[in-house]
């Protein structure tokens, strides 16, 4: 009997390994989905480059030796919620919670 058992599991291991090779994380047949994350990967990268480019951009234009008025006077109305008087301000927004509850009933 114990010669058979070390053959089977020496089998059974061999077993376990040939499918983890097919089919496991880094298998042969997950090329594909390994293919699809990565294309998935770089835009989402190329997304944030650009991201960061734009901010980048902006950060020097508030630095103190190249301060651009504009971008300040955009980024201040922004945060503090404060507009030129002589400015055209178009709100959007999403309707109320309020209002749409009273309209359905």
């Amino acid at each position: 009997m114990k010669p058979y058992f070390v053959t089977g599991f020496l089998f059974l291991l061999v077993v376990y390994l040939s499918v983890q090779a097919l089919t496991g994380e880094r298998g042969l047949l997950s090329g594909s989905a390994r293919d699809a994350r990565l294309v998935q990967r770089k835009t989402q990268l190329m997304a944030l480059s650009e991201q960061r480019a734009d901010l980048e951009v902006r950060v020097r234009y508030l630095r103190t030796g190249s301060l651009s008025r504009d971008l300040l006077e955009e980024r201040a109305s922004a945060v503090l919620g404060f507009s030129d008087p002589r400015d055209y301000v178009v709100q959007v927004g999403t309707p109320r919670v309020g209002s749409a509850t009273a309209t359905r009933s």
